[in-house]
C-alpha cells in the first residue's frame, strides 16, 4: 500500500493512499461472501450467491459502496500509522479510483496533532536550579509530635472546653422540624476544631463547660453527601464532659513503644533520613517540573484550535464532575472561590496549552533520540497498574489492548523517557540554602 502526504492548510494534510489492485480485489472478495450470507436468492444456497447474481439484485454501486464504507477505514488507520499522523478530527475521504482491477485509490483530508522536531542542541544544557534539601531539627520534633499524638491519652479536666480537646455530647441536628439522623449522636466523643458538623459549633463549644446547651445554625459540610451537604440546619449539643490530650513523653521508652528503636535519638535519626529521602525525591521532582516548562518556554508552537478547545473543554468536564461527586455543582464551587466559569474556562484553556505543548515536546524528543518502548516496560507498567487495581495482569493486558488504551500507556511511556533524557542533559545546579 503506497501512501503521500500533502499539506494542504496548517495543521490540515491530505493523504492520499493506493491499494494494489490485488489486495483491493482480494478486499472486494470478501464484501461480496459477506452479502452472499447477507442475502437470500432463489436457486443458490445462503453465501454461495455469485457475484454476478449479486451485482444483479443489488447493483455493483451498492456493493462498491459498502466495500468503501467497512474497508476504507482499516486502510486509513494503517496509512495513519505508516506515516505516524495523530490525527484529531474525522477525515474527508475522497474516493478518486474504485474499479475493480485496478488499483483503489482514495485521499483522505484530516486536521492532525503538530509534530515537533529537535536537535540535540535544542534541549541540551537546559538550566535549572535543584531545591536544596536539608531537615531542621524542629521538622524532627514535628514529626516526633506527630507520633506522640497518635499514641496520645485522654483525661478528664475541669477548666472550660479548648480548640483540641474532646468533649462528650448529645448533638441533635434539625433540618426544618425533622430530626438529621445521620448527623445527630448520643453520648458522642467530638474533637473540637473538627468542624464535624460545621464551624459554628466548635466556636460556641471553645470556652463551654460540661452541662452547657449550646444551638447554633450552620450549613453541613460537604461530608454528608448529596441531599444534606449544605443543607441550613439547626444543632443543639449538650456538653457532657470536657477531656484533654496527654501526650507522652519523648523519651527511651515513647521510642520503643512508637517504633522499633530503642532511644529517642536512634528514633529521630531513622526519622530525619526518611525526611532526607522524601524532600531528595520532591526535589527530584521539582527539576523534572522545571525542566520541562523551561523547555516549554523556549519552544514555539501554533495549536489547532480543535486540539485546545477539546483539551479545555476536557478538563471543565473533569472539574464538574469532581464538583459532583463532593455533594455540590460547578457553579457553587466557582462561587465560593470567588470565580466565574468564564474564568475557569480562560484558566483552564492556559493549563489545555501548555499540557498539549508539553506533550507535543516530549513526543518530538523522543523520536529525534530514537526512544522506544519495550514490551518489557510495557508489561512492567501494566503489572503496576494490575497491582494498584488488584486485577490480574494478563486480563489487564488484553483489556488495554482491546480498548486501545495500551497505546496511550506506551505514549505515557516514551514521554516519560523524552523528560528523563532532558532531564540529563540539563545543567542542573543547587540553590542556595
Amino acid at each position: 500500500m503506497q501512501t503521500t502526504v500533502e499539506t494542504t492548510d496548517p495543521h490540515v494534510v491530505k493523504l492520499t493512499v493506493e491499494v494494489p489492485a490485488d489486495e483491493f480485489g482480494r478486499d472486494l472478495d470478501r464484501t461480496y461472501r459477506a452479502i452472499a450470507n447477507q442475502i437470500k436468492v432463489p436457486g443458490f444456497r445462503k453465501g454461495r450467491v455469485p457475484r454476478q447474481i449479486i451485482d444483479t439484485q443489488i447493483g455493483r454501486d451498492a456493493v462498491l459502496e459498502q466495500f468503501v464504507t467497512s474497508t476504507v477505514p482499516d486502510y486509513y488507520r494503517k496509512a495513519v500509522g505508516d506515516e505516524e499522523l495523530a490525527p484529531i478530527a474525522e477525515p474527508d475521504i475522497d474516493v478518486q479510483q474504485l474499479e475493480p482491477g485496478k488499483a483503489f485509490i482514495f485521499s483522505a483530508t484530516v486536521e492532525v496533532r503538530p509534530r515537533l522536531s529537535f536537535e540535540e542542541e535544542d534541549y541540551a544544557g537546559i538550566e535549572v536550579t535543584k531545591p536544596a534539601v536539608t531537615v531542621s531539627d524542629d521538622e524532627v520534633d514535628e514529626w516526633i509530635d506527630r507520633l506522640r499524638e497518635r499514641f496520645a491519652e485522654l483525661e478528664p479536666v475541669s477548666r472550660p472546653v479548648q480548640q483540641g480537646d474532646f468533649v462528650t455530647v448529645d448533638l441533635t441536628v434539625r433540618k426544618g422540624s425533622e430530626v438529621v439522623e445521620q448527623a445527630s449522636r448520643k453520648d458522642y466523643l467530638y474533637a473540637v476544631g473538627s468542624a464535624e458538623v460545621g464551624e459554628k459549633l466548635d466556636v460556641e463549644l471553645t470556652g463551654s463547660k460540661p452541662g452547657a446547651i449550646l444551638k447554633v445554625n450552620d450549613a453541613l459540610p460537604e461530608r454528608f453527601g448529596e441531599g444534606l451537604a449544605g443543607a441550613s440546619v439547626e444543632i443543639t449539643a449538650l456538653v457532657k464532659d470536657v477531656k484533654a490530650r496527654r501526650l507522652p513523653e519523648a523519651d527511651d521508652g515513647f521510642a520503643k513503644t512508637a517504633s522499633e528503636f530503642d532511644t529517642v535519638q536512634e528514633l529521630r535519626d531513622d526519622l530525619r533520613n526518611r525526611l532526607t529521602e522524601l524532600k531528595e525525591r520532591e526535589a527530584t521532582g521539582a527539576v523534572r517540573d522545571r525542566v520541562l516548562e523551561a523547555m516549554i518556554d523556549r519552544v514555539e508552537v501554533d495549536l489547532p484550535e480543535t486540539l485546545v478547545e477539546e483539551e479545555t473543554e476536557h478538563r471543565i468536564v473533569h472539574a464538574r464532575d469532581r464538583a459532583e461527586r463532593m455533594g455540590t455543582t460547578l457553579e457553587e464551587m466557582l462561587t465560593a472561590q470567588g470565580w466565574d466559569e468564564a474564568r475557569l474556562r480562560e484558566d483552564s484553556r492556559q493549563h489545555a496549552i501548555r499540557s498539549i505543548v508539553s506533550d507535543l515536546i516530549l513526543e518530538g524528543v523522543a523520536r529525534s533520540a530514537g526512544l522506544e518502548v519495550t514490551a518489557e516496560e510495557l508489561g512492567a507498567e501494566i503489572a503496576l497498574l494490575a497491582q494498584a487495581y488488584g486485577r490480574e495482569p494478563k486480563a489487564l493486558a488484553k483489556e488495554l489492548q482491546k480498548s486501545g488504551q495500551v497505546v496511550a500507556l506506551a505514549g505515557d511511556i516514551i514521554r516519560g523517557k523524552a523528560l528523563d533524557l532532558l532531564v540529563e542533559r540539563a545543567d542542573t545546579k543547587a540553590e542556595d540554602t
